[in-house]
């Protein structure tokens, strides 16, 4: 069984917004902190954010502060990435993942979804 489902990406004009979801099971839910990444042609992999198992605490990566937010609905076993003035540099693929233990943008992740893909261009 898959634990973490992304969607939501798309193409978006820069400037537009868009909602990344992340379907975790019941498990990942219940006890994981949640993270998200992102993977471009020729850049590193990028931690974007983090939000622990009760959302409680969240984390940002400078590059998407005050552009993003990260939340999470644990009855629906979910979590949101909400994107905000989106730019062409945002373009990437994104994935959700999930850490036992909430270290902001250093917690480590065990599993990985399989990514949806955001486009930001006009």
């Amino acid at each position: 069984q898959l634990q973490l489902v992304e969607s939501g990406g798309g193409l978006v004009q820069p400037g537009g917004s868009l909602k990344l979801s992340c379907a975790a099971s019941a498990s990942t839910s219940n006890y994981y902190a949640i993270g998200w990444f992102r993977t471009a042609p020729g850049r590193e992999r990028e931690g974007v954010s983090w939000i622990s198992r009760l959302g409680v605490s969240t984390a940002y990566a400078d590059s998407v502060k005050g552009r993003f937010t990260i939340s999470r609905d644990n009855a629906k076993n979910r979590v949101y990435l909400q994107m905000n003035n989106l730019r062409p540099e945002d373009t990437a693929m994104y994935y959700c993942a999930r850490a036992l233990v909430y270290r902001g943008l250093s917690s480590v992740p065990d599993t990985w979804g399989q990514g949806t893909q955001v486009t930001v261009s006009s």
